[in-house]
C-alpha cells in the first residue's frame, strides 16, 4: 500500500540529518567518530535564557499563545531590527515560528501556485529546494561557484528570471559557504528586481551574528529599502544564542504577507511553545555579550581549520567570512582509488569513505547543489577540529592515482 502522494514521495529526508544519524549509529557501536555534519553551536544557551524558561514554568505561563507569537516577543523583535539593522517594523509586520524552517514552509504554502519558480543560488542550504517542491513550486538552481565568490550577481539573476519567477532565495552569511553579500552587491541585485515587480525576496539571515572576519553584515532590506514591501527577512535565535533545540525563528515583512503566514501557522501548529518564547525574549532583550563571544570563538576555530586545510595537498578551500562551516573542494581528488582499490567517483563516495574508514562525518556538496565539495561544521572544540583535520589529511594521503 502506498501512503505518500507524489509530492511527498519526491522529497528526501534532510541529508545532513541522515548523515548525522549514521554517524551517531557508528558511535553507538563503539566506533571513534568525529561528527561535523550538523550546524549547531556546541556550547550551552546563556544562563539567563534558561532561567527565563524556568520562570515561565514556575509562573504558569504554559497556555496557548497567539499564532503570530507573544506580543512581548514580537515587540522585542521590532526593537532588535531597529537597533541592529536600522529597520523600522511594527508588531503586525513580524511573526514567530517554530524555527526559521517553519517560516519557509508557511511562506511557500501561502504564496506559491503550481509551477511558480523560486530562484535558489547554489551552493545552498539542503532544504530550500525540497520545501519549494513540496508546495508545488519549481526550484530553479543557479550555480554560483568559487569563481563568483559563491554569490549570484546581477547579470546571472537577470538571466534566471522568467514570467513564472515568484521568489528569489538569498542567504547571507551562507550555509554552506560562509559567503557574505556586501551592500553594493545587494543593491546591484535590487536594480534587477526593480524591473520585475512580481518577484519577491526571502533573505535568510539566520547567521547574521556569526561573523568570522572584518567583513560586515548587511540586511537585504537595509541595502534595498525600496524593495521593503517585497522582502521577507527570516531569522531566529538558534545560531547566535546557541538555542537550536528551543525552535524559535522569526520573520519580518509586509503586513499582508505576515498575516498570511500567521493564518498558515494557526491551522498547522497553532502557536510556538510559550516557554520557548519566554526564553527567546530573554535572549533578545538580555546581555548580548554571549553573541560577541560566540563569534570570536568561531573565528578562532575557522582559523585553525583554514591553516590546517592549507597544508593538505589536493583540497581547494576558500576561508569563510561568516557562519560556521568549512566548504572544501575535493574535485581534484575524485577518481582516485582508496587503499582497497575502490574508486571515489563523486563527493558522496568521498564523504562515505571518510566516515566509514577514517571516522569523520561530513556532508557531501551534492546535498547543497554543489557536487565536488564536502562541508565540515566548525562548531566543535579545537581538539575535535584538529583531530578532524588529521583524519582528513590521513584519508587524502591514503588515496592512490
Amino acid at each position: 500500500m502506498t501512503f505518500e502522494n507524489k509530492r511527498a514521495a519526491g522529497i528526501k529526508s534532510s541529508p545532513s540529518m541522515a548523515i548525522a544519524m549514521a554517524a551517531k549509529k557508528l558511535a553507538a557501536e563503539g566506533r571513534d567518530i568525529i561528527d561535523l555534519s550538523l550546524g549547531e553551536p556546541d556550547f550551552e544557551s546563556p544562563a539567563h535564557v534558561a532561567e527565563a524558561a524556568a520562570e515561565a514554568i514556575r509562573k504558569g505561563r504554559v497556555r496557548y499563545g497567539a499564532a503570530a507569537g507573544t506580543e512581548s516577543l514580537r515587540q522585542a523583535i521590532v526593537v532588535k531590527f531597529s537597533r541592529e539593522n536600522q529597520l523600522d517594523y511594527t508588531v503586525d509586520e513580524v511573526m514567530v515560528a517554530n524555527g526559521a524552517k517553519q517560516i519557509l514552509f508557511d511562506v511557500f504554502l501561502a504564496t506559491l501556485e503550481q509551477g511558480d519558480e523560486v530562484i535558489i543560488p547554489t551552493p545552498c542550504w539542503v532544504s530550500y529546494g525540497d520545501i519549494v517542491s513540496l508546495h508545488g513550486g519549481e526550484p530553479v538552481y543557479v550555480s554560483c561557484g568559487p569563481e563568483a565568490g559563491f554569490k549570484i550577481d546581477a547579470a546571472t539573476l537577470e538571466a534566471s528570471i522568467t514570467p513564472k519567477t515568484r521568489w528569489l532565495m538569498l542567504n547571507s552569511p551562507s550555509n554552506p559557504t560562509g559567503a557574505i553579500y556586501s551592500q553594493a552587491e545587494y543593491q546591484a541585485l535590487g536594480g534587477v528586481l526593480a524591473r520585475h515587480p512580481r518577484v519577491l525576496v526571502i533573505s535568510d539571515e539566520i547567521y547574521e551574528h556569526v561573523l568570522l572576519k572584518d567583513v560586515p553584515f548587511v540586511s537585504f532590506a537595509q541595502a534595498c529599502p525600496e524593495l521593503r514591501d517585497r522582502t521577507l527577512i527570516v531569522n531566529g535565535v538558534s545560531k547566535a544564542y546557541a538555542m537550536t533545540g528551543w525552535r524559535v525563528g522569526y520573520a519580518a515583512g509586509p503586513k499582508a504577507l505576515i498575516a498570511a503566514l500567521n493564518k498558515m501557522q494557526s491551522q498547522s501548529v497553532t502557536s510556538v511553545c510559550t516557554i520557548a518564547q519566554a526564553a527567546a525574549l530573554a535572549a533578545l532583550t538580555g546581555d548580548q555579550a554571549f553573541v560577541g563571544k560566540g563569534a570570536q570563538t568561531f573565528a578562532g576555530r575557522a582559523k585553525i581549520v583554514a591553516d590546517r586545510l592549507a597544508q593538505i595537498e589536493g583540497l581547494d578551500f576558500t576561508p569563510p567570512d561568516g557562519a560556521f562551516y568549512a566548504f572544501i573542494g575535493v574535485q581534484r581528488l575524485l577518481g582516485r582509488r582508496t587503499a582497497t582499490g575502490d574508486i571515489l567517483d563523486d563527493d558522496p563516495a568521498f564523504a562515505a569513505h571518510l566516515l566509514q574508514q577514517f571516522g569523520l562525518s561530513s556532508v557531501p556538496g551534492a546535498a547543497f547543489g554543489a557536487p565536488g565539495f564536502i562541508r565540515l561544521s566548525i562548531a566543535a572544540s579545537d581538539r575535535e577540529l584538529e583531530g578532524a583535520c588529521d583524519r582528513l589529511a590521513a584519508m587524502v594521503g591514503s588515496l592512490k592515482d
